[in-house]
């Protein structure tokens, strides 16, 4: 296999639509479309749709475990799930159709015991003597110490296999070095920080600071259409988006890391690699419910984004 995926906190993304929504009356919805959800498993999906090796893991318990465990086997992606003794979750959005607004609503998630997480760290292992690279990507249930994807980077770390991390709040906090690639929005990027972060210039010098600290070798900041910035230690690059109208906005961002990770994976520098997930981004926001972006859109995307030798489109080196 040549990538595998971790999602702690994995779900059932359940999608609809409504005529209006308003406090109190009866919404009558749309049927509704069920996938398999949480970062790791989106990420997952979206290597599957680029025709890379991908193995998702993930903890399943429950109706709707069982029920998670059908949708990603539906998928066609290899999976190796963990009992626990809670349920999985269920995550619902709904999208007004007189507004064009939605709405997006997300549970907790099952309470994992000390066993659980530890089993859910020997499955990796396990994995990860066959893979090029690790992606982490999603909040951690209750039950599970913020300090767990710390514990995942020392242990990928021993067994020489790079981590790529996209997760918020005290969890990105706990990190303190070991990963290869983290990928925050903004958002999280400056909550990291502590402070704020106005302008490009501003987050590339909390992106370096991040690097300078062993945190991460390479940070990546989604900034929706904005574009995105590459930062290591010597280069910072920022790499544009391109305009779509948007169907559904989740999952783009665990689009975006399922992208860079299969140019890694492939050898590509890394600003190709960005664009790649730049471009999965971009495809998945057309596609409904948290489905991954056709591939031969991807492609299209990625040579859109693609600079030419007359010309500089694609990627700003910037100065610092």
């Amino acid at each position: 296999m040549s990538i595998v995926t971790l999602t702690m906190n994995p779900a059932i993304d359940l999608a609809t639509t409504a005529a209006h929504i308003a406090p109190t009356d009866k919404i009558r919805c749309t049927a509704p479309r069920f996938d398999p959800g949480g970062g790791g498993i989106n990420v997952a999906r979206t290597v599957a749709a680029l025709g890379e090796p991908v193995t998702a893991i993930f903890p399943a318990g429950g109706p709707p475990g069982r029920l998670l465990e059908e949708l990603v086997r539906d998928a066609a992606i290899p999976m190796r799930p963990v009992p626990v003794a809670d349920h999985t979750r269920e995550n619902f959005a709904v999208t007004a159709t007189d507004t064009g607004e939605q709405y997006r609503f997300v549970l907790p998630g099952p309470r994992l015991t000390a066993p659980e997480v530890h089993r859910c760290l020997a499955e990796i292992e396990r994995a990860a003597q066959e893979c090029r690279y690790v992606v982490a990507s999603g909040s951690l249930p209750p039950g599970v110490p913020a300090t767990f994807y710390q514990t995942l980077a020392d242990l990928l770390s021993d067994l020489g296999v790079p981590l790529v991390l996209d997760t918020s709040g005290a969890a990105l906090r706990a990190v303190g070095h070991g990963v290869h690639l983290i990928k925050p929005s903004v958002r999280e990027l400056t909550e990291f920080a502590g402070r704020p972060l106005p302008d490009r210039e501003s987050r590339v010098a909390a992106a370096r600071e991040l690097v300078e600290r062993g945190v991460s070798e390479i940070v990546v900041v989604s900034m929706g259409a904005a574009g995105t910035l590459a930062v290591t230690r010597d280069d910072a690059r920022w790499l544009t988006s391109i305009e779509v109208p948007v169907r559904s906005g989740i999952g783009a961002g665990d689009a975006q890391v399922g992208g860079i990770v299969v140019g890694l994976a492939r050898g590509y520098p890394l600003d190709a690699a960005v664009r790649l997930g730049i471009a999965a981004a971009t495809a998945a926001l057309a596609s409904p419910g948290t489905g991954p972006g056709r591939p031969d859109r991807i492609a299209e995307l990625f040579q859109q984004l693609s600079p030419r030798p007359d010309a500089g489109r694609g990627q700003v080196a910037i100065p610092y």
